[in-house]
């Protein structure tokens, strides 16, 4: 009698269902770590972006804020001048009387009337920066505010102005009447963003027009002189003898 003996197969996998298994789970694993990479890409641009445009609306705040104060008195035309400079090193400077929410305004207490200097300054990894200086009118500023100004707006490519000159009734690129206010100032902001599939950033512009007050302040006039009483005849207002040499134009500390 020939006993025949029975093989018992063991429930399991092959080797290559284990294969086949690993391979799909890579699959799915890859595409959730595709997915979720999209995802954190995704909003680190959107960051990086909302990051760009406050900024650039803090550094257009800024600007205007500052442009409709400005001062400027006959009387003291050395610390009141209106100087601004395109090209390559373009700054912007002035004298206004400031809110106390203008920027680093809790560091001059009761200086309310300052200097504001806007310039275009290299920055980290050869960008540059518009950044803000201040000081007191007649005050030499301290060395903390040159080392370590305001950088209203990273990344900027270019910083370019414009004023409105009431005798040719056009645009001009430079402003050479440092003893007076223009009556409009054009500014354009070129800001580079993200960057395109290519590597090249992408480049914005954010415009601006201020019409900061035309009227420089007469000697007379604040003094209470060239103000006629009432019903007596208009008082001259005092002028600058022409065979006066002009008064120079102020240095500005950048």
């Amino acid at each position: 009698m020939t006993l025949r003996r029975q093989h018992l197969r063991t429930p399991g996998f092959t080797i290559i269902e284990i294969m086949v298994s690993l391979a799909i789970f890579g699959l799915i694993v890859a595409a959730v770590y595709s997915s979720w990479m999209a995802i954190v890409r995704g909003a680190q641009v959107g960051r990086k972006a909302a990051a760009d445009a406050q900024r650039s609306r803090i550094a257009v705040r800024t600007l205007e804020d500052s442009l409709t104060a400005a001062r400027c008195f006959a009387i003291d035309v050395t610390n009141y001048a209106f100087v601004a400079e395109n090209g390559d090193t373009p700054y912007l400077s002035f004298v206004a009387k400031l809110s106390s929410s203008f920027p680093r305004s809790g560091r001059f207490g009761d200086f309310d009337v300052r200097r504001v200097t806007f310039s275009l300054e290299p920055g980290p990894d050869s960008s540059r920066q518009l950044v803000l200086r201040q000081n007191p009118v007649s005050m030499d500023m301290d060395i903390d505010e040159k080392e370590h100004p305001i950088v209203l707006a990273p990344n900027v490519k270019d910083f370019k102005m414009q004023f409105w000159d009431g005798q040719s009734k056009d645009l001009q690129d430079d402003w050479t009447q440092t003893n007076q206010l223009p009556r409009e100032v054009q500014i354009v902001l070129s800001l580079e963003g993200n960057r395109t599939t290519s590597g090249k950033p992408v480049v914005h512009d954010v415009a601006i027009v201020v019409a900061p007050p035309s009227v420089i302040v007469q000697p007379g006039w604040q003094g209470g002189g060239a103000i006629p009483p009432q019903g007596g005849p208009p008082v001259p207002t005092p002028t600058q003898n022409p065979t006066q040499n002009p008064t120079p134009t102020p240095q500005i500390s950048r």
